[in-house]
């Protein structure tokens, strides 16, 4: 139930759109209710009269309830996809603000197909929570009560006996829907999750795959979750098609009981004839409201699972909290670093152990040390990714986790080795760094990380698609567009980790002057395999 509560929660914001499509839900099968009624005793009355004139106004009803069953029909749907729409958009925008905040050391254990299917497939599953789960049941409640009382107001036996069928329909039969279908619709979550890696997996890995003669084997792995997936949704189909049928059954024998029940009414003079067809119809066209209980029983199931998967990445502690009362802005920018201590969990090695050194402030050193040495990791507790506690870091005098986690990654720009570029132009790529830059700065921080040439010959200059992660272009040029945008974030630290990485040695130079220009007047912390010419201190090996 605490999940349920969460998930409703989430839509209060739309609580009168959804309570605008209860209301539509309930007029419509309350309409056909009455359009079957109202169609029933004008075929009965019309076989006992000489006159049409004697028909009264019934005809007129049958036609104004035809009429407004088609427009309430309309309007129900309309209303009920506008609030699903509304819901998505909502949930979607919920969930990814999150999770921003447990980026990247919460996220590290999750598969990228797994977020994938959180944010897609399990977000998507939740439409059915709010349209066939909160909707039909407080309709159906309505329209049975609505229901019940008019059969019930020419016998309270007729009543009581349509009463009982709709309820083995709308809560006997779905509880023991939900019963048959709790495992597979588990089932099909954790299979849909596992397709999701092993296609992510795919589509990134497929040169290796082929180059390396697997790309059979990876297809047949594929191949076999679909056909897991297919078979766990099979079985949620047959239990509901089970339901439906049973649901029909259900709503024959409602009719056959109450035809039964009411031919002795009208055989002993207290049920006028003409109403003898009025009461079995008037129970079939109310099973219109009870009958899509049991599949919101099954979409209750799935969305609960689905929920279930979102609440447990969300409910995870972000890796660092913004201190309560963030310490203000550093006025320089020298950089301390004493006996820090670092590992990613407990019973771990320590990444780093001991770490110290300085920079002051304009100053340049150099963190040498072999893969695994743990020269990402300073980069990213720097950045406040990771909490740090053991040691101390200052900038200007300032614990570093005393200062907002913003406010401290405001303070770097940072050249990775792997930088990752959007799918989109060269442009959105810089502005990253700087939304409000002019083209004549973009263009400027591309000259200094020599990548004017490249711009030259491109057609479309800086609104050249890069491509996925900049599969576009070269390594080189990837990392000379990571280092533009470094340079146009102008912040007045800098790190640079393995910055000229993957360049010919002419552009190598070149790159290397650029930087040496930027940097200068900036505290820069140079993060490589082996020391420079200048200060350096060198982690030891893993």
């Amino acid at each position: 139930m605490r999940v349920i509560s969460r998930l409703l929660r989430l839509v209060w914001p739309f609580r009168w759109l959804i309570a605008l499509a209860v209301l539509l839900n309930f007029a419509t099968v309350g309409v056909s209710v009455g359009l079957m009624a109202m169609s029933a005793y004008l075929i009965s009355k019309a076989a006992l009269v000489t006159s049409i004139a004697d028909l009264g106004l019934v005809p007129t009803y049958v036609r104004l309830f035809a009429l407004l069953r088609a427009g309430l029909r309309y309007a129900e749907r309309y209303a009920t996809h506008a609030v699903t729409f509304r819901i998505l958009a909502r949930l979607r925008t919920w969930f990814y603000t999150a999770i921003e905040p447990l980026a990247p050391a919460r996220l590290m254990g999750y598969h990228s197909g797994d977020l994938f299917a959180r944010i897609g497939a399990d977000v998507e599953s939740l439409q059915d929570f709010y349209v066939r789960v909160v909707v039909p049941p407080v309709a159906s409640a309505l329209v049975v009560a609505v229901a019940c009382a008019i059969v019930g107001s020419f016998s309270a036996g007729l009543g009581l006996a349509l009463l009982a069928f709709l309820l083995l329909t709308g809560v006997a039969l779905p509880l023991a829907t939900r019963w048959l279908s709790r495992y597979p619709a588990g089932e099909a979550v954790a299979l849909r999750t596992a397709l999701s890696r092993a296609l992510a997996d795919g589509v990134r890995g497929d040169a290796d795959l082929l180059a390396f003669g697997r790309s059979g084997e990876h297809q047949r792995r594929v191949a076999e979750l679909g056909q897991r997936l297919a078979r766990a949704q099979e079985r949620m189909a047959l239990v509901r098609g089970l339901g439906l049928a049973l649901g029909a059954l259900l709503t024959g024998m409602a009719s056959v009981t109450i035809l039964g029940m009411a031919i002795p009414l009208v055989s002993g003079g207290q049920l006028a004839g003409e109403f003898l067809a009025l009461l079995p119809l008037t129970a079939i066209a109310s099973f219109e409201a009870v009958q899509p209980l049991a599949l919101a029983v099954q979409h209750m199931e799935s969305s609960h699972a689905a929920a279930s998967r979102l609440f447990e990445l969300i409910d995870a502690p972000p890796e660092v909290a913004a201190p309560s009362q963030p310490a203000p802005a550093p006025q320089r920018y020298d950089l301390e670093v004493r006996g820090l201590r670092f590992r990613y969990a407990e019973g771990q090695p320590y990444a780093l152990d001991g770490l110290s050194f300085a920079v002051p402030q304009g100053g340049r050193l150099t963190v040498a040390g072999a893969s695994g040495a743990g020269k990402s990791t300073l980069a990213s507790l720097l950045l406040r990714f990771w909490e740090y506690r053991e040691g101390s870091i200052r900038i200007g005098g300032r614990e570093l986790r005393e200062l907002d986690p913003e406010q401290a990654r405001g303070l770097f720009s940072v050249v990775a080795q792997q930088t990752h570029l959007f799918n989109s132009t060269i442009r959105d790529n810089l502005l990253l760094a700087r939304a409000d830059a002019s083209d004549e700065q973009l263009l400027a921080v591309c000259q200094q990380a020599q990548l004017g040439e490249l711009l030259a010959r491109l057609p479309k200059g800086l609104d050249t698609p890069v491509g996925e992660d900049g599969t576009q272009l070269s390594g080189g040029e990837r990392q000379r567009l990571a280092l533009a945008r470094a340079m146009l974030r102008d912040a007045p630290m800098l790190i640079l980790d393995e910055a000229t990485a993957n360049l010919d040695p002419v552009t190598d130079r070149s790159v290397r002057e650029a930087l040496d220009r930027f940097a200068a007047g900036r505290t820069t912390l140079i993060l490589a395999h082996a020391p420079g010419a200048g200060p350096s201190v060198r982690l030891p090996a893993r």
